[in-house]
């Protein structure tokens, strides 16, 4: 809105507000810059979700390394990641055992971690996979515990 006044003879014009059209216009301008900050986010974050699944993944290497120890034997691979939270009843039964975790966490994805025993890539061991994002075994963007850091 314009209003023209006169004060000591001279003409002045002020302006009050912004219109509806100039208001649209700047939202439209602040959607298209967070637009393109989100756009440029993504690869950040989905590169934040490896590193997190790794860190997990590195996390449960460290406990089976000390259900080892404690227990003599790696869990098999039917008894799995659930062997570092209830204690397996099915061979081969650690000497001892000791809680490691009070549940199993999931992956960035919202996907179990699957264990394997002899490990793919290296039989000697065991190996502990993230799906990634895809959720498909066996794809281009698993992690895992065997890949090289």
């Amino acid at each position: 809105m314009t209003v023209t006044s006169t004060k000591n003879g001279t003409l002045r014009t002020l302006k009050r507000g912004m219109t509806l059209l100039e208001i649209v216009i700047v939202l439209g301008i602040i959607g298209l810059i967070l637009a393109a900050g989100i756009g440029s986010f993504s690869g950040v974050f989905s590169g934040a979700n490896d590193k997190a699944a790794r860190i997990k993944i590195n996390s449960m290497k460290t406990l089976l390394e000390s259900y080892k120890l404690v227990g003599g034997v790696y869990p098999s691979e039917s008894q799995g990641l659930q062997a570092l939270v209830t204690k397996p009843s099915s061979a081969p039964t650690p000497r001892r055992w000791k809680q490691q975790m009070s549940e199993l966490p999931l992956d960035p994805w919202q996907s179990e971690y699957i264990y394997k025993y002899p490990g793919t890539k290296d039989p000697s061991t065991y190996e502990i996979i993230s799906k990634g994002e895809d959720g498909q075994l066996g794809t281009e963007d698993d992690i895992s515990s065997q890949d090289p850091q």
